[in-house]
């Protein structure tokens, strides 16, 4: 297939340029930059000039297409509200095109979003409209393109690792080398669940390839990690104190991730596993963070 990637020089899009390519597929990935054009053309992709700004940028990628991924994503978090409405106006652009046709559609989303009770791992089979998590207005996006007949799907993100970034955690080492502490909060209970960046773009492949209107896959290697020890991880690398932080206390700390930072979100990919054959093999988060050169 010739498949249209967005975000495709972002952290996780770039694992997911060489998943396509060797598995035989051409790859078309946006780009808004010199940088990144020459950076898909040493990979073997061809380049799409594109931002999340431009829609018509985004759906003249589509146009040609006979696939769409979409993972690009402004991941300003001190903004995150306006950016889940920004990430669902893009995914209305791309849709504009792939009406009255079976193509494929793989837009992103987080595990959060499949908590049908608070505290139990998150569900493929689960979306709930009602989340408080602004991303919510993705699948919403999403939804909307399906009951239009367009052909979509969801991969979950968890907090998606290598030895450079973690997601949600890259701003906790951040907010640790300026407090000057590892923190948590609480008694550090509260789990986030992980998936290894090679992984995840191993499932993007198979999620495109099924092409299954209106499934969702849960992107989880590692159902949660509590909180805790993720702050010891982080006390080791940055050889800094880890103490817990009272939760009213949080927002003080923590700044904008203490909307994040005290969450218990643990996730499940047990039907994505069945059902795609998909069987996670990377390391696991806290020996990521262990390996991770903090002085780099």
């Amino acid at each position: 297939m010739r498949i249209f990637l967005t975000g495709a020089t972002g952290f996780i899009g770039s694992a997911i340029v060489p998943e396509l390519l060797k598995a035989g597929h051409r790859v078309v990935g946006m780009t808004r930059s010199e940088a990144g054009a020459r950076a898909l053309e040493a990979a073997g992709a061809e380049v799409h000039r594109g931002t999340l700004e431009e829609p018509e940028s985004l759906r003249r990628g589509a146009e040609k297409a006979d696939a769409v991924i979409h993972t690009a994503f402004d991941h300003d978090f001190s903004r995150f509200v306006e950016n889940c409405r920004k990430d669902s106006r893009a995914i209305e652009a791309l849709g504009e095109d792939l009406k009255g046709s079976d193509r494929p559609l793989v837009i992103t989303s987080g595990t959060g979003l499949g908590n049908a009770e608070l505290g139990k791992p998150a569900t493929e089979d689960v979306c709930n409209m009602e989340h408080p998590n602004p991303r919510i207005a993705s699948e919403q996006a999403g939804n909307t393109l399906l009951d239009a007949g367009i052909n979509v799907s969801v991969v979950r993100l968890p907090q998606v690792h290598d030895t450079v970034k973690q997601g949600l955690i890259t701003p906790l080492v951040a907010i640790a080398r300026e407090k000057g502490v590892a923190a948590y909060v609480g008694e550090g209970r509260n789990r986030f669940p992980a998936g290894h960046l090679l992984d995840v773009a191993l499932l993007y492949r198979l999620a495109v390839e099924r092409a299954a209107p209106g499934a969702r896959y849960n992107a989880v290697g590692e159902e949660g990690i509590e909180t805790r020890a993720i702050a010891e991880a982080l006390g080791r690398g940055l050889k800094l104190p880890v103490v817990s932080i009272a939760p009213e206390k949080a927002a003080e700390h923590f700044g904008w991730m203490a909307m994040f930072a005290g969450l218990d979100f643990p996730a499940s990919s047990t039907w994505t596993r069945r059902t795609l054959g998909w069987s996670p093999a990377g390391p696991g988060l806290i020996a990521d963070l262990d390996a991770m050169k903090y002085d780099a």
